[in-house]
């Protein structure tokens, strides 16, 4: 399946790009094709465009800010806290496919949506009992924990770029 994606946080630094690493990572692993946009603090990175959008079969948004579905007309589409891309990309690739085997098209929220409200203080939904807001370094999975330094490494250089 061709699947194309946008992550997006409001400080866009650290989540955002977790997010898209891991929707990359267990799309591949799943054998899916994906291609992830990342809006940031830096702007857009990895912008999709519309051939990439028209040639999709699914697409997932993990965002905590707004993000436009104008352009993804009426495609299966579904929409989660940055949090559950960090966390479980795998469930947001099974509605996906569950959507587009189903024949559906349009959004489908899991777990909350973007829209531009925090998820600061929410439960996340299939997320563990107690389980709220952002997740903590030792809240993470192995793959995202070993990838935390690194990436907070690409997102001061990326800010040192444009200071």
């Amino acid at each position: 399946m061709n699947v194309v994606a946008v992550t997006s946080c409001p400080t866009g630094i650290a989540h955002c790009q977790m997010a898209a690493e891991n929707l990359e990572r267990t799309g591949e692993r799943l054998a899916h094709e994906i291609k992830v946009e990342v809006q940031g603090a830096v702007g857009t990175q990895n912008e999709l465009t519309a051939t990439e959008i028209d040639g999709a079969d699914a697409i997932i948004i993990a965002a905590d800010t707004a993000v436009s579905r104008d352009r993804f007309g009426d495609k299966p589409l579904v929409e989660s806290p940055v949090k559950h891309g960090v966390n479980d990309p795998e469930r947001l690739f099974e509605h996906a496919v569950e959507l587009v085997e189903a024949g559906e098209t349009g959004p489908v929220e899991v777990g909350g949506g973007s829209g531009g409200e925090s998820d600061a203080g929410a439960t996340a939904g299939g997320a563990a009992p107690g389980a709220t807001g952002d997740a903590t370094e030792d809240e993470l999975p192995p793959k995202a924990h070993d990838n935390v330094e690194r990436m907070i490494g690409l997102a001061l250089d990326a800010a040192a770029t444009l200071a």
